[in-house]
């Protein structure tokens, strides 16, 4: 095979068969094919597309680029989330919990945050001592003894895929179905789960930004699944706001616990029970959706979910007192607040606007190797169809940095008051099995 010819074959939209997608990506992980090619490629799927078997052959090849985790010691049907990323999104803080309470094995392997969107890895280490690395023996014993673990990916699990998304990144190929569903299904694939949902984001602060956007990306990964034997559910929620009223790793940590004590913002205690019920469902704990949310939520009230979060934190090293006592968590020096200029209601907040807000207070990183802060963050007081007066707070700026004026800025700026009230968002478009 020669990678001219293919690059030649997909830019005519021809089908390219599993041996020749193998060659292309394993060839570009050993260096034998430059990334001059290896962009020419992409940019021919990005315009072509790829059919479901081509994108499965893919999310496969990428898979067998490096380690797969073997979860087969653990007992039970092993169910794994993922979340294309959004602001203030500290879903997996409360699902894995409370669907762990239900004996549902969870084994959760989770990023750092990109770009403005925040990671779970990151809002954990806000817990002092909270380890999110360890050994496979250690992660299967905990799991079996406990139903959950929450851990950093491991280096090389898909380095296919890591290699590919630096070049998309700088290619302006990175909002490309095909590649998005692959790159996040080998992940999972290769993370050891047996069944997957997915919480795929829409809106101002999500990659997705239109409903029709996100459900071709969610049909694609429900496929990718079924094609691989992984049943998969894809739930497509609101992220044309902040999620819940706290964006910031310590922040976020806080509010996870406000929900699992049964007193959290709405729209994070309804996406949080959705999800975690299509899990627990998928775990095989319940026979259908209805009955998985009805329990589930009796759980919250019962102060078990919490317990079970405090379980976490206790195995994985932290210090479970943080989740009796949150005001023990990291504060931050410097409190903001940002006011509204005129009467009327808040009829839009741009969510990406808050989250490099966030970003720029400290809460996440500019360059690669930037220091997070787990304090730095926002607190979001009004909220999409509120009124409001002058002079009141629409949210707070959180950080130690003495230089915020841009964040300051961009925060006002994400925030749109009219004269005319707004109908609260809708959080869950559609779930798609």
């Amino acid at each position: 095979m020669r990678m001219v010819n293919l690059i030649q074959k997909k830019k005519r939209g021809e089908i390219l068969t599993k041996e020749e997608i193998d060659f292309i990506v394993q060839g570009y992980v050993r260096d034998e094919i430059p990334d001059y090619q290896i962009s020419a490629f992409l940019m021919a799927v990005y315009f072509k597309g790829m059919t479901k078997e081509e994108i499965t052959d893919l999310t496969m090849s990428f898979v067998n680029s490096g380690d797969t985790v073997d979860l087969s010691k653990i007992s039970g049907i092993k169910v794994d989330k993922h979340s294309t990323g959004g602001v203030g999104d500290k879903i997996s803080l409360i699902a894995v919990p409370l669907v762990a309470s239900v004996g549902v094995p969870i084994v959760k392997m989770s990023g750092r945050g990109l770009g403005h969107t925040g990671g779970t890895i990151d809002k954990l280490e806000s817990i002092k001592g909270f380890k999110t690395e360890m050994s496979i023996e250690k992660l299967i014993s905990n799991v079996n003894k406990h139903k959950m673990a929450i851990v950093k990916q491991t280096q090389n699990l898909t380095p296919a895929d890591k290699k590919i998304y630096a070049l998309r990144d700088v290619t302006a190929t990175v909002d490309s179905i095909p590649l998005i569903a692959s790159s996040i299904m080998s992940k999972k694939i290769a993370a050891g789960a047996d069944r997957i949902v997915l919480d795929v984001k829409v809106g101002s602060g999500a990659f997705m930004k239109t409903v029709d956007e996100a459900r071709e990306l969610a049909r694609t990964m429900v496929e990718i699944g079924k094609l691989t034997n992984r049943k998969t559910v894809a739930i497509i929620t609101n992220m044309s706001q902040p999620l819940g009223r706290e964006v910031g790793n310590a922040n976020e940590v806080k509010e996870a616990i406000e929900v699992l004590n049964g007193n959290g913002p709405e729209d994070v205690t309804v996406i949080a029970l959705t999800i975690a019920s299509y899990m627990a469902v998928l775990g095989e704990a319940f026979k259908n959706f209805e009955t998985a949310y009805d329990e589930l939520n009796k759980i919250i009230k019962s102060g078990k979910a919490l317990e079970k979060l405090k379980e976490l934190v206790m195995i994985q090293g932290g210090d479970p007192g943080l989740i009796e006592k949150p005001e023990k968590l990291p504060k931050a020096e410097r409190h903001i607040e940002i006011k509204a200029s005129q009467k009327g209601y808040i009829s839009e907040i741009n969510a990406e606007s808050i989250g490099v807000s966030a970003m720029l207070l400290g809460a996440g990183r500019q360059k690669k190797d930037d220091e997070i802060d787990a304090a730095a963050g926002i607190t979001v007081t009004k909220k999409v169809g509120d009124e409001v007066n002058p002079g009141e707070t629409i949210c707070i700026l959180h950080t130690n940095l003495t230089n915020y004026e841009e964040a300051e800025v961009m925060a006002r700026k994400a925030f749109v008051i009219s004269d005319i009230k707004v109908s609260p968002v809708k959080y869950i478009y559609e779930v798609i099995e």
